[in-house]
C-alpha cells in the first residue's frame, strides 16, 4: 500500500511540473469561483393550471444550493457549475443519494481575438428569451449538451449551435431517441446573428432553426424524425427615457406527430420611464392556435424560451400543457407600473388580458384576468428578498382548455430569499521567488492539492 500511496504522490509531483511548466510561459490566467442559496416557498391555490371545485391549496419550500468554479487564460475558458435542487423533506436526514449534479460543464476555445468553440452542458439564452431562455424561474435551470461555434467582432455577433441527443450508448439498433422523459429534440441546428448599431440605440438579432423531433415508435425503437423550422427577428430600440421591443417568428416544417406545421408569434412590448421612481409599460402578444378540424397544425409552439416572463406569473400558459387536445394559441395584453420605492427596493404590479388565438367553435375567445404583484428588496450586496401574489380570473372557457373551475378563487404567493456572491478572481498568473522565475502555478497547485487525495485513495484500493 506504501507504493502505491508513494506513485500517487509522483503522478501528483508530475501535474505539478507540467503546471509549472505552463506557469513558465507567463500566460496571465485566473480561477474565479461563485455560490449561490435561493430558498422560495409557495402557496399554490391554481397556480400553473385552474384548480376544480374542492380542491384544497398546496404549499412547499424549495431550494437550489449551486456552486460554479471557472478558469480563464488567453485561448481557454472552462466552467462547472453544480447544484442540488429539491424540495424541504424531499430527502431522508439521512441521505446516501442525494442529487448534487453537474448542471453546467463546458469548455470555450479562443481561436482568435474574433472566433471560439464553446463545448458541453451549457445555458443558451438569446435575446429576451422568447426561443431560447435560461429559465432561472425554475428552481433548477435549463441547461442543454450542445457545440456552440462563436463570432464576435464590435457589435457582431454570430453563434451557430449544434445538438445531437441519445438515452444511452446503444451498440446497436439506430438512432431512436425516446424524449418523453426529458422533453427534448432529438437533434437541433440553430443559427443566430445580432447587431448593435453604433448610432442609434438599436438593436437587432435574427434567429433560424431546425429542430429535429423524434416521432418514431418506442416499442420497436424506429426512428421517425420530424423537421420543424424556426426563424425570425427581435429589435430593441432604446431613445432616452423610452424602451421598444418587437419580435416576429415562423414556424413550418413538420411537428412530432409528422402533421405539416404553418404558425407564427408577433409581441410589441414599450415601457418608459417617467422619473427616477416611475415606470409603465404596455404590451401585446399573440401566439397563433390551431382547431381540431384543421389539417395544418397551426398553434405556435414558443420551444424553450423562458415562458413565466411573459405570459402572466402564474404560468397558466406554454409553462404548462393545454387540456383535452386544444391547442388554441394565446392572445396576451398587458399594461404594467413600477416603482422605486428607494435604492434597495422595488415593486411593480402587471395586469394581463388573456385569451385564445383562434377561435373555438361553441366558445367565448377570452380566457381571464390575471394580476401580478411583486416586491424586490436588496437587503445587503449579496442577500435579496422577493414577495409575490398573483390573482387570476378565468371564464367557462379557461375551464375546457385548461381544466378547473373558473368559479373557484385562484390566487398564488410566494417569497424568495437568494445569496449570490461576488466572483471571486486570482489574476496572478504564478508565484516568483526572488530570481523571478515561475515557482508554481497557482491553479495547478489547487488542482494537485484538490485530487491528490482522491488518487491516494484510488491507488491505495487497487
Amino acid at each position: 500500500m506504501r507504493k502505491r500511496i508513494l506513485s500517487a504522490w509522483a503522478v501528483a509531483l508530475l501535474l505539478g511540473q507540467v503546471s509549472l511548466a505552463h506557469a513558465q510561459e507567463n500566460e496571465e490566467s485566473h480561477f474565479w469561483a461563485s455560490t449561490q442559496i435561493r430558498t422560495r416557498g409557495e402557496y399554490r391555490n391554481g397556480a400553473l393550471s385552474p384548480r376544480g371545485e374542492g380542491d384544497k391549496p398546496a404549499g412547499f419550500i424549495n431550494e437550489r444550493a449551486r456552486l460554479t468554479l471557472g478558469y480563464e487564460r488567453k485561448k481557454l475558458s472552462l466552467k462547472f457549475s453544480a447544484q442540488h435542487v429539491g424540495v424541504w423533506g424531499q430527502d431522508a436526514l439521512v441521505d446516501k443519494n442525494g442529487r448534487f449534479i453537474l448542471n453546467e460543464a463546458w469548455a470555450a476555445f479562443h481561436l482568435n481575438d474574433s472566433w471560439f468553440m464553446q463545448l458541453g452542458r451549457q445555458s443558451l439564452v438569446y435575446d429576451d428569451e422568447r426561443i431560447l431562455g435560461g429559465l432561472d424561474w425554475n428552481v433548477a435551470g435549463r441547461y442543454h449538451d450542445a457545440l456552440k461555434i462563436g463570432y464576435r467582432h464590435g457589435g457582431l455577433q454570430l453563434d451557430g449551435i449544434f445538438a445531437f441527443n441519445q438515452n444511452d450508448e446503444t451498440l446497436i439498433g439506430g438512432t431512436y431517441y425516446d424524449s418523453s422523459k426529458t422533453k427534448l429534440y432529438k437533434n437541433m441546428q440553430t443559427l443566430w446573428y445580432h447587431y448593435d448599431f453604433a448610432s442609434v440605440p438599436v438593436k437587432l438579432s435574427v434567429l433560424a432553426m431546425n429542430l429535429g423531433q423524434e416521432g418514431g415508435d418506442a416499442e420497436t425503437r424506429k426512428s421517425d424524425t420530424q423537421y420543424m423550422q424556426t426563424m425570425g427577428t427581435y429589435v430593441q430600440f432604446t431613445p432616452a427615457s423610452w424602451s421598444l421591443s418587437g419580435s416576429f417568428y415562423y414556424q413550418t416544417g413538420k411537428n412530432v406527430s409528422a402533421r405539416k406545421v404553418s404558425a407564427f408569434m408577433g409581441s410589441v412590448r414599450a415601457s418608459y420611464s417617467i422619473n427616477d421612481s416611475w415606470t409603465v409599460n404596455v404590451g401585446t402578444d399573440y401566439l397563433s392556435g390551431s382547431k381540431k378540424s384543421d389539417g395544418t397544425y397551426r398553434a405556435f409552439n414558443p420551444l424553450y424560451g423562458t415562458h413565466h416572463k411573459f405570459y402572466g406569473a402564474m404560468d397558466y400558459f406554454y409553462a404548462s400543457d393545454f387540456v383535452n387536445g386544444y391547442a388554441p394559441g394565446l392572445s396576451d395584453t398587458q399594461i404594467g407600473v413600477g416603482y422605486k420605492v428607494s435604492s434597495s427596493v422595488s415593486m411593480g404590479l402587471n395586469y394581463h388580458y388573456f385569451a385564445t388565438g383562434v377561435k373555438l367553435e361553441s366558445l367565448n375567445r377570452t380566457l381571464g384576468s390575471e394580476l401580478d404583484y411583486q416586491l424586490d428588496w436588496k437587503i445587503m450586496k449579496d442577500v435579496s428578498l422577493s414577495v409575490g401574489y398573483s390573482l387570476m380570473r378565468g371564464t367557462s372557457t379557461m375551464d375546457v382548455v385548461k381544466g378547473g373551475n373558473h368559479k373557484s378563487w385562484q390566487d398564488w404567493g410566494w417569497v424568495s430569499l437568494k445569496r449570490q456572491s461576488d466572483s471571486f478572481q486570482k489574476n496572478n498568473s504564478y508565484v516568483r521567488n526572488k530570481k523571478g522565475q515561475g515557482l508554481f502555478h497557482i491553479e495547478g497547485a489547487v488542482l494537485v492539492l484538490y485530487i491528490m487525495p482522491f488518487m491516494a485513495f484510488r491507488f491505495s484500493s487497487m
